[in-house]
This record gives C-alpha cells, structure tokens and sequence, in this order.
C-alpha cells in the first residue's frame, strides 16, 4: 500500500542520530564528567608542543653582517646601546593592550522593473482573408505576448564592537628579522563560567613600548578569541541534535 510507513528508512535516520552523537562524543562525555562541578581550568603547557602547532614562516630580507665601527662600542644595526628589560627572546612576556571599538554601518538598496509588450496583428494576410491550406479565418492577432518583471533588494549591515582588556603573552618564536611571534592565553572562572582570552600574533621589537607593553593595533597577522563555556555558554547553544539537523535538512 501506498500509505505504509517506510520502515526500511529507520536504520538510516538512527545511523544519522548516532553520526551526530559520535562527533559531539567528547564534548558530551566532558560535559556529563563535570556535571555539578564547576569547569576545570585548562593546564599551563608549552605552546610548541600542542598538537597541530606550527612555527610562522613569512618572507624575510637578506641577512645583514654585523660591522663595528674602529674605536667605537656602538654596533651598526644594534636597536639599543644598553640593555633594556623588553621581551626579544624566546619565553621572554610582554603585555598585551586589546584595544577593539569597531564600528560599521552600511545600507543598500536596489530596484530593477521591466516591462514589455508584444503585439502582431494581420487582417490582410497577402490579400486573403482565411489561412492558406486550413481555409480558417484569419485571427484579428497572430502574436501577443506580455512579460512584467521587477525586483527589489535591500541589505544592510549595523555592527559595533569593543573590547577593552590586557593579557600577558610569552615569545614563542624569533623570526630571521628580529620580529617576535608572541601568544598568551588567560582563563578568568566566576562561580561555574570560564572566560577565556587568547591572543596571538606577530610583533616587531621596535613597537614594544618602555613599560613592555603593546597594543594589539601594532600586532600583524592578529588573532584574537574571547568567549566561554560553562553552564550559561551550554545553555546558549542548541543541542546537538538541532546542530545536526541544521546541517542536513536542505530547508
């Protein structure tokens, strides 16, 4: 019969349940671990030896030999003639100045409309007033046709963003050129949410301030991530069967 349930379909969709399940394994396994208890503090490790790691490669100039001057202390090339506390090398800290009040606005709008109208009539059709072979009556329109299209589009975009806050960041490798790639990492707990801060980035030597202090505005290649998780960050977030239902259902 046509209305029977197709049973055979079960095993796929509770395939499909399971796939979701898997893949959100062990955040779910984590989750029931600390049920009651407040979230646990992530340990202090070597950033170079996190899985997936990898030393930043950026084109660098050509390497300059360091010439000293007769009857000179002085060092062509040396950024400083004594010596400072400011990080240059590996392990050294510096502070990082997160400074972000972005702000961007944009509005579009856009109309399009056409219209067009075709219309053939023939009332003499080479002198005779029927259709040759047919011996039909000739119609008062041989062609009309009419077509009407528009269109209406509007977009816009109101974002503002800030965050005002300083984290301590540690030189995890020296470049060729001096240049420093620095990373830190904070994690602030209050009752059962961690807020987390990382920063990551490139930093020239010349930038670091006398305070060994910079601000994130002077850091290339800039990565920046603050969030959370914990109980109010589990409770913002769908569950996971909706999280996989969104990624497959085409509507």
């Amino acid at each position: 019969m046509s209305n029977k349930f197709p049973f055979r379909q079960l095993p796929s969709l509770a395939s499909v349940a399971v796939l979701g399940y898997l893949a959100s394994g062990c955040a779910a396994l984590e989750r029931l671990r600390n049920t009651g208890e407040q979230p646990t503090l992530s340990k202090i490790d070597n950033p170079t030896t996190q899985a997936g790691y990898k030393p930043v490669q950026m084109p660098m100039p050509t390497p300059q030999p360091a010439t000293y001057s007769p009857n000179s202390l002085w060092r062509s090339g040396s950024r400083a003639f004594f010596k400072d506390q400011r990080a240059r090398q590996i392990g050294d800290i510096l502070t990082v100045t997160v400074n972000i009040t972005d702000k961007a606005a944009i509005a579009n709008q856009t109309q399009r409309s056409r219209t067009n109208t075709e219309d053939s009539g023939v009332t003499n059709f080479f002198g005779k007033n029927n259709l040759p072979i047919t011996q039909q009556a000739l119609p008062g329109r041989l062609l009309t046709a009419d077509s009407t299209s528009s269109s209406d589009g509007k977009g816009s975009v109101n974002r503002q963003e800030a965050l005002q806050t300083s984290v301590a960041a540690v030189v995890t490798q020296v470049l060729p050129n001096g240049n420093l790639v620095v990373e830190g990492k904070q994690e602030i707990r209050v009752n059962y949410e961690i807020r987390e801060l990382i920063v990551a980035g490139i930093v020239r030597p010349e930038d670091i301030q006398s305070d060994n202090t910079i601000d994130s505005s002077k850091i290339a290649e800039t990565r920046i991530a603050y969030g959370g998780r914990g109980q109010i960050t589990d409770v913002q977030q769908p569950r996971y069967g909706q999280q996989v239902m969104d990624v497959i259902l085409p509507f």
